[in-house]
């Protein structure tokens, strides 16, 4: 009897989009479901490593989106792809949003929001792993000049992220920690060109983190 498939969604923003071809038109062109972020790298790294785990990898971000708008089409896009792994990495577009004409969603909004998402999900399937992302930000390229004002709204998000990981017993990938570490190897633009959009480079940071921190680097939680 063949095993049954063990979904595991990412979804979030651009990041997490990568520039995946969308439209149900275009399913049957596998080669470019996952995007060109981590996402990819994280199908491409641990469907390799384990095959007989019979993994199905889908990629629903979309660039662009707000938690608004995730939560917007998070029936389509999430409760009816049965995940049995969620991955959510949201967040910096409320903070340019909320910057830039106020649309973004204030902490305890972007908080309460969130916590919906996930109660939808747990009720679908109370066994779900969930994986919460924390936004991150660089001072670099159209972030430089006014960094302390993207901080100011970035870092009140960031941690409703790690409260509502918490309080939902997910996983939670810290980020912004790590690409500060990574300063002091590599000038800021490397990681993440624009300071929102990570390089190659920066993608493949995630991925790394986001296998350490749910131990599928060593065969655990899939």
């Amino acid at each position: 009897m063949e095993k049954a498939e063990k979904i595991i969604l990412f979804q979030g923003d651009s990041i997490t989009d990568g520039g995946r071809l969308k439209g149900r038109q275009n399913e049957w062109d596998l080669n470019h479901q996952m995007g060109h972020g981590y996402a990819f790298l994280i199908n491409a790294a641990m469907g390799c490593r384990y095959p007989e785990k019979n993994l199905c990898f889908f990629n629903r971000g979309v660039s662009g989106n707000r938690i608004a708008d995730l939560y917007g089409r998070w029936t389509e896009d999430t409760l009816c792809l049965k995940p049995d792994i969620l991955s959510v990495l949201v967040g910096i577009n409320d903070c340019g949003s909320t910057l830039h004409d106020g649309a973004g969603s204030p902490p305890a909004r972007f908080e309460k929001i969130f916590q919906l998402m996930l109660d939808e999900v747990r009720e679908a399937n109370p066994a779900v792993k969930i994986v919460l992302c924390e936004p991150f930000a660089l001072p670099v390229g159209p972030l430089q000049d006014d960094f302390d004002a993207w901080r100011e709204l970035l870092e009140p998000l960031q941690e409703k992220v790690r409260c509502v990981a918490e309080k939902n017993r997910a996983v939670f990938v810290p980020l912004q920690e790590r690409f500060q570490e990574l300063l002091s190897v590599r000038e800021a633009k490397y990681w993440v060109w624009d300071g929102v959009h990570p390089t190659v480079c920066g993608h493949q940071v995630i991925a790394q983190q986001w296998m350490d921190c749910t131990g599928c680097s060593a065969g655990a939680f899939l």
